[in-house]
């Protein structure tokens, strides 16, 4: 058998480690070390020992044989990375900095196995007649916890263990007395936890619903592409109400025809109860959820659900996206706009491009959704990187609000000093008059974020960071970046004028 040698990327978090190390396989591991496995290394000198995964196998050494290291073993209890996700998480380093095992943390959303949920029961091993002979005679011994259990299982021959060590309050002696005696026997049965609660389950109710004619050519046109092996990205521009997560759900409901899972995420984890109910009824059980709020076994068993077939989606926040599917045929992203799709934490990947890349390791469709598209994906639209669709209809009908946009500076020219433009003035008087209410949003609360001047709209910036400076108490002016502060400015040091305000 030829000597086999793994190139590891250790469990460092340093620049100058940011490389793999090769290592000699054992013969003990060379029939089952994979790549994406967890292992021990001995690392730099003394006895230290670190954790590392597998990236790459060969049967030539890069070094000299004599002088490379063995593996010392798999890791107990860790969880393995796919090869997809180890050329993910290269990608993530790539394009967002930060180091390969730091990468490859990222792409792995449970680090450690779980061990899985047990349930035992108490099962009769007697027959009815037996059973109650048995009750007669303990009744007659005044041996109450065992005539207890003895006439629960006369009514069910199955009984969960919690159950009759708390409500029948039966010790554990006496089970293992009647268990000896062959009367019951203790069964284990194997569970994997659902973080699905009963409630929205029974929630759910079945509503068809059909979809309109700009709907259904979204789904077609998406479906095509597939079929005849050319997925491609698509960013749909729905107003509010035009039924998105309609043609989101029909497109995976196909996907999963075809024997296809799917990733659906979302911005927000609040959003996930919501987005689940509508999910559950067309999936039912094959529908779970994925983010922070879970347990390490509710996360492990959705992992390992999901690697395993018994998951046609997945539904959750940016880490969502890194759930194992083995046979992924699309990627949604509802909200794709949203600021909360990029981490802030190294490495600082953007949930969005991120999806691009694994759209294209795993051969699978993405759709972007918004009524407001980011201005990235939609100059990638523009630019034929992403497929343009537009929905312009609500589904209930009505028409969107009208929006009217005011330039301030042409009306403090005009003689307007107000902070209100004399639109909106005159608008607010008429919802007055007719004694309406009105609500304005102001941007932010306390201090101007930022000070620009009315007249020519110049914006007061920090001479080193070129970011707006912030007004705080006192009229000094502040850099949040730097530090530099000065006075604030009576005029415009573009034009003179004295109207400068937030």
């Amino acid at each position: 058998m030829p000597e086999y040698y793994a190139d590891v990327i250790v469990d460092v978090t340093h620049e100058k480690l940011d490389k793999s190390f090769q290592y000699r396989v054992p013969a003990s591991l060379a029939e089952s070390l994979q790549i994406g496995d967890c292992v021990v290394v001995p690392f730099g000198g003394g006895n230290r020992q670190i954790k590392g995964y597998v990236v790459g196998l060969h049967t030539h050494c890069d070094f000299a044989p004599e002088k490379t290291k063995s593996l010392l073993g798999k890791a107990k209890g860790e969880v393995e990375i796919e090869e997809r996700s180890i050329r993910l998480a290269a990608w993530i380093r790539e394009n967002y900095g930060g180091t390969m095992i730091q990468a490859l943390k990222t792409v792995l959303p449970v680090k450690q196995s779980v061990k899985a949920l047990e349930k035992r029961f108490v099962v009769a091993k007697l027959t009815q007649e037996e059973l109650r002979a048995l009750l007669a005679q303990a009744m007659q011994k005044h041996q109450v916890a065992k005539a207890r259990l003895l006439e629960a299982l006369l009514e069910q021959a199955t009984l969960p263990l919690p159950l009759v060590t708390g409500k029948l309050s039966v010790s554990t002696a006496t089970l293992e007395s009647m268990e000896r005696a062959g009367i019951l026997g203790i069964s284990t049965q194997t569970t994997l936890r659902n973080p699905i609660s009963t409630q929205i389950k029974q929630g759910v109710t079945q509503n068809p619903v059909r979809l309109s004619s700009e709907q259904q050519t979204i789904v077609d046109r998406v479906l095509a592409d597939y079929d005849q092996g050319h997925p491609g990205g698509y960013l749909v521009h729905g107003i509010t109400g035009s039924g998105k997560t309609l043609v989101y759900i029909t497109m995976i409901r196909e996907m999963v025809k075809r024997g296809k899972q799917a990733i659906f995420l979302i911005p927000e984890i609040a959003l996930t109860y919501q987005t689940l109910v509508r999910f559950y009824e067309a999936f039912g059980d094959r529908v779970s959820v994925m983010n922070s709020t879970l347990s390490p076994g509710e996360k492990y068993d959705q992992m390992k659900r999901a690697k395993e077939g018994d998951l046609d989606v997945i539904i959750g926040p940016r880490s969502a996206l890194f759930t194992p599917f083995p046979n992924l045929g699309l990627i949604v992203l509802d909200e794709e706009h949203e600021s909360s799709y990029k981490s802030e934490s190294t490495p600082k990947y953007h949930a969005r491009e991120t999806a691009m890349e694994l759209a294209r390791l795993s051969q699978a469709s993405l759709v972007l959704g918004s009524a407001t598209p980011s201005l990235e994906a939609y100059f990638a639209a523009k630019t034929g990187k992403l497929t343009l669709f537009h929905l312009t209809k609500r589904l209930t009908g009505g028409s969107l609000p009208k929006a009217t946009i005011v330039d301030l500076r042409r009306e403090l020219r005009e003689g307007n000093r107000s902070i209100f433009s004399r639109r909106l003035q005159q608008l607010m008087q008429e919802r007055l008059e007719k004694q309406e209410q009105i609500m304005l949003f102001l941007n932010r609360r306390g201090y101007a974020g930022f000070l620009s001047c009315r007249s020519c709209g110049e914006i007061l910036k920090c001479p080193h960071c070129d970011v707006s400076l912030s007004e705080h108490q006192g009229g000094i002016l502040k850099c949040h970046y730097c530090g530099y502060q000065r006075p604030k400015d009576k005029v415009c040091p573009k034009c003179g004028s004295k109207y400068i305000g937030g």
